[in-house]
């Protein structure tokens, strides 16, 4: 993913933004290529980073595939509680 930095927008690219806040758009240009406008939050960019990151995802990946659990009175007693 690129970011790029608008110092400026035309009237039409902020009405265009604007409304992306509320709704994602979806632009169909004359061709019939289509490009999606999405307002992304801190919790979008912490996914983009979290699904890019390697060693997390491997750890994650690893993490599915153990089969065996630790019954919850195990747990208690081994706590101590």
């Amino acid at each position: 993913m690129k970011t790029i930095d608008l110092p400026q927008t035309s009237p039409d690219v902020a009405s265009l933004l604007e409304q992306a806040r509320d709704d994602d758009l979806i632009l169909r240009l004359a061709d019939g290529s289509e490009f999606l406008v999405v307002a992304i939050d801190d919790f979008d960019e912490e996914i983009v980073r979290t699904r890019n990151n390697p060693r997390l995802m491997a750890l994650l990946e690893s993490r599915a595939r153990q089969s065996a659990t630790i019954p919850l009175d195990e747990v208690k007693k081994r706590l101590g509680l």
